[in-house]
């Protein structure tokens, strides 16, 4: 097939689930597909349009970098979006220069399939109702848990008028797709009755466990637990927040020095002051392999309280072989079993407890994570996952 796959940037540098589920199942369909790849250039990280090669055919750069997050430009676009219809999610990636892109190649060259590759870049595509939507989350419910976990009546406010516009984007886009993909079959029978959609299908989150597997030889337990996750996510900042001022406190009663270790890109300023003046309390930012982190922490924990689509964090953490402890949104749509190869709490004390019960039983943490561990190798590796992904972009076609 000659497939044209449209994305709102690069995958390289790969730091975000997205990115890494996007990356994984691209590479695969790469090695028997041609794979025209659209997305915007960041001129700041060179890397992704040098090592587009890697997943597709030929790359095409949009030369409009998108504002980064927290700049003077993003704020901009944002007090713009208050007078759209578009939530920011997509109206901040809705440019001439990316349209006329994706119509040139349009007419030029005839295509077996169009992937659009997460919602955010759906208002580029001229015709939807040619392309397949990769849905790696249901946007409307993260923005609906934004609202419901606001922290002040404003940001409730502005929350709530994103996931309504959202919804109404999220549910035309849904309808109009020639097919939709979502990652898991939680999130699959969300979109049948938030949105009515019926051309769909759920293909779930795979892992690289060989990558993952802890190496032989001696990884010293450095950490107590670990929280991994790009720090510049807001369901990762509300999670951090979360742990930090209501779990942590309680651990710290029975544990007096436990540590951890918050692993991901540019940790925001809430982050960092979440993280000061405790020495116990490590902030990486972004690191170069995030697996020494996940080999020297006894306990990998998901505390999200917002969220939607599959955590790729839990099933990467079960492949190196540490025992997980997560709210029940953190692992929501994972093929998971509470108390057998992972623990479940949404409660502080609760997920205090769940992290207190593996820390201090070495033989429960070990059997937990054994059975994780067998788990995900027999069930989901990413050829599985790139196999099911071609079948459905055939059947659409």
């Amino acid at each position: 097939m000659k497939i044209l796959w449209v994305k709102n940037d690069f995958l390289h540098p790969t730091d975000r689930g997205g990115q890494i589920r996007s990356l994984e199942t691209l590479k695969r369909l790469h090695e028997n597909h041609e794979i025209h790849y659209v997305a915007y250039e960041d001129p700041n990280q060179p890397e992704g349009l040098r090592r587009a090669g890697e997943y597709s055919t030929r790359a095409y750069a949009v030369n409009r970098p998108v504002p980064k997050r927290g700049s003077a430009a993003f704020f901009g676009q944002l007090a713009l979006n208050l007078f759209s219809d578009l939530p920011a999610a997509v109206g901040r990636f809705r440019t001439a220069a990316m349209r006329e892109q994706i119509q040139t190649l349009l007419s030029e060259m005839k295509f077996d399939s169009i992937v659009c590759d997460f919602l955010a870049v759906s208002a580029n595509i001229p015709d939807l109702s040619r392309a397949v939507l990769f849905q790696h989350n249901v946007e409307t419910v993260i923005w609906r848990r934004h609202a419901e976990h606001a922290a002040d009546p404003l940001r409730k406010a502005y929350f709530g008028s994103q996931a309504a516009r959202m919804f109404q984007v999220e549910r035309a886009a849904c309808r109009k797709a020639a097919h939709v993909i979502a990652v898991s079959e939680k999130d699959a029978e969300q979109m049948k009755e938030m949105f009515g959609v019926e051309r769909l299908s759920a293909v779930p989150t795979g892992v690289d466990v060989e990558y993952f597997q802890r190496p032989p030889g001696a990884w010293p337990e450095k950490h107590d637990l670990v929280f991994v996750g790009a720090m510049d996510w807001l369901p990762n900042v509300d999670g951090a927040r979360f742990f930090m001022r209501e779990v942590l406190p309680l651990i710290r009663q029975k544990r007096p020095e436990c540590s951890v270790v918050l692993a991901g890109r540019s940790p925001d300023a809430e982050v960092m002051s979440l993280a000061s003046g405790d020495p116990l309390i490590t902030v990486t930012g972004t690191v170069p392999d995030i697996r020494p982190y996940l080999w020297e922490s006894k306990v990998s924990i998901v505390p999200l309280r917002i969220g939607g689509g599959t955590r790729l964090k839990i099933y990467e953490a079960m492949a190196a072989g540490v025992p997980v402890v997560s709210t029940r949104v953190g692992a929501e749509g994972l093929s998971v079993e509470d108390g057998t190869n992972i623990l479940l709490a949404d409660a502080a004390g609760a997920f205090a407890e769940s992290c207190l019960g593996l820390l201090d039983n070495a033989e429960r943490a070990r059997a937990q994570a054994d059975s994780a561990q067998q788990m995900v190798a027999a069930r989901f590796s990413w050829g599985r996952i790139a196999a099911a992904f071609e079948d459905i972009l055939r059947q659409a076609a």
